[in-house]
């Protein structure tokens, strides 16, 4: 820690060459960013996320290569064009004051972008915001009453694990040429309380968007069935029918799903 204490408050250009997908984190680099240091480093790790041109330089095309020596002497050669025809020039290009405007720039540019969101304050924030308060709350709730929530909640893990394994889909019924498309699907529950699950339709999201979960309506019970329910959804018909699957998950206010019931059933499209 005091080695490096000293290393990034005396440097300009902190480069780093792992092999992707080798690197660890990127802590190093990051320590970089509030002392005015600009990183050149691989596309892994830290870096491939927080690297865009106006804050620093890159190498690699974000893709793992294993340990072919071809590549290695295409990043070793990447590297040295990158330092001749870039950094270095970058640095000495200076106004009359002596004042590398362009270095300056990316330096600015850098501290403002990246120290805030790579940084120990915003990690511990964080963790403090979105998972410790939260968890606190939620042990406040469940203690309250003599404990009766974590009772509720006790149960109802029991139960889902008692019974998951006689869960099963009937028909599931679609139109794939109306819009938006409506399914129809019949789910068996065994002994499981209808209130203790949901049923939804799920999509995988296109180009990095989140997933569709869209929650199905319980309908009327099904004729002949101890415990089985018809369940209705509509959704777009953006995208073709195939795409939607309908799955059974766990569901009870206040619970953490998968984290406190690790359960799943999918409609197995054959």
């Amino acid at each position: 820690m005091l080695m490096a204490e000293r290393l990034v408050q005396g440097m300009d250009v902190w480069i780093n060459t792992p092999r992707r997908p080798w690197e660890a984190s990127g802590t190093s680099g990051m320590k970089v960013l509030v002392n005015g240091g600009l990183n050149l480093s691989e596309l892994d790790g830290w870096w491939a996320e927080a690297y865009s041109p106006e804050v620093g330089w890159a190498l690699g095309d974000g893709k793992e290569h294993g340990d072919d020596p071809a590549w290695d002497a295409a990043e070793a050669q990447d590297l040295y064009d990158l330092l001749e025809r870039e950094v270095i020039p970058t640095f000495y290009d200076r106004d009359l004051r002596g004042i590398p405007l362009g270095w300056v720039a990316r330096m600015r540019e850098s501290m403002a972008r990246l120290t805030p969101a790579f940084s120990s304050n915003r990690v511990v924030r964080e963790y403090a915001e979105k998972h410790y308060l939260p968890a606190a709350s939620a042990y406040c709730e469940r203690a309250a009453n003599r404990g009766q929530l974590g009772g509720d909640l006790l149960h109802w893990q029991r139960e889902l694990a008692k019974h998951w394994s006689k869960l099963r889909f009937g028909s599931v019924n679609v139109d794939p040429h109306s819009d938006p498309y409506v399914f129809e699907v019949q789910v068996y529950l065994d002994e499981i309380d209808p209130e203790a699950v949901r049923v939804e339709l799920y999509a995988d999201g296109h180009n990095g968007a989140e997933p569709v979960r869209e929650v199905m309506n319980r309908r009327e019970p099904l004729i002949g069935s101890a415990n089985g329910f018809l369940y209705v959804a509509s959704v777009p018909a953006a995208r073709p029918v195939s795409d939607y699957t309908p799955r059974v998950v766990p569901y009870k206010d206040g619970a953490s799903v998968p984290l406190e019931a690790p359960f799943i059933l999918w409609r197995d499209p054959a």
